[in-house]
């Protein structure tokens, strides 16, 4: 039988983010990519429909709504698996309103892979801090293919482009992914890179919980401790 969200439950998981905060709420974008990643592309119609409701009729709020959905999609891909992240968009595009679809793609497509790397290594090293060079020596070290891509596809075309997800809601669709796949020595890389993006640390511990308790309802056992949240 198909996994259905309900409102109470969709309820649950917006209340869990503080409401004292200057980051707004990213509750559905947390929620989406953790239902996505579980495989559960009918629950990300949900939610987005749900959140629909709550911010009226206002068409460039709405547009945005729709457009954050898609690239938290598009991001989680990389570490949650793009043949989910296809399902997902899929499932999106059938109940999206014509009036919110891009026919347009939203990235500069005439950059060079230069300018990529250019982007990728800064954002990379905002969000890794201080391990940025021991992250980056480990990803070059098992497979040097693998930095190249981290630098230029996933950090800069993929990642690096934020003008639709803030660098923070990225952190956040990491964190959601990473969680609902079970890979804790990512999560930990990522739920500092949250703080390093903006974050509170009641904040990022609203994520984990935010993800953990969509990826639990969607059926997902870890076999791995969840890692908890690290002070500074």
């Amino acid at each position: 039988m198909p996994f259905k969200t309900t409102t109470t439950l969709l309820s649950r998981l917006r209340s869990i983010y503080p409401i004292k905060t200057t980051n707004g709420n990213p509750w559905y974008i947390v929620s989406a990519v953790a239902f996505s990643a579980s495989n559960e592309p009918q629950a990300v119609t949900e939610i987005f429909q749900y959140a629909l409701t709550d911010i009226g009729e206002e068409y460039e709020q709405r547009l945005l709504l729709a457009r954050k959905f898609r690239d938290a999609l598009f991001k989680s891909g990389l570490t949650s698996g793009y043949s989910k992240a296809i399902n997902s968009l899929a499932a999106l595009h059938e109940v999206m309103p014509p009036d919110l679809k891009d026919t347009k793609m939203l990235r500069d497509t005439s950059m060079s892979i230069q300018d990529h790397e250019r982007i990728g290594r800064a954002f990379f090293r905002e969000t890794y801090g201080d391990t940025a060079d021991s992250v980056q020596t480990l990803l070059d070290t098992i497979y040097p293919d693998m930095g190249y891509f981290s630098n230029t596809i996933g950090y800069g075309y993929t990642y690096g482009f934020t003008d639709i997800l803030s660098p923070l809601e990225t952190s956040y669709v990491l964190v959601a992914s990473l969680i609902a796949n079970d890979t804790p020595l990512q999560i930990n890389w990522h739920l500092a890179g949250a703080y390093r993006n903006g974050a509170s640390l009641e904040e990022v511990k609203a994520v984990r919980r935010i993800a953990i308790e969509a990826a639990s309802a969607a059926g997902v056992k870890w076999k791995n401790d969840v890692p908890e949240v690290k002070e500074g």
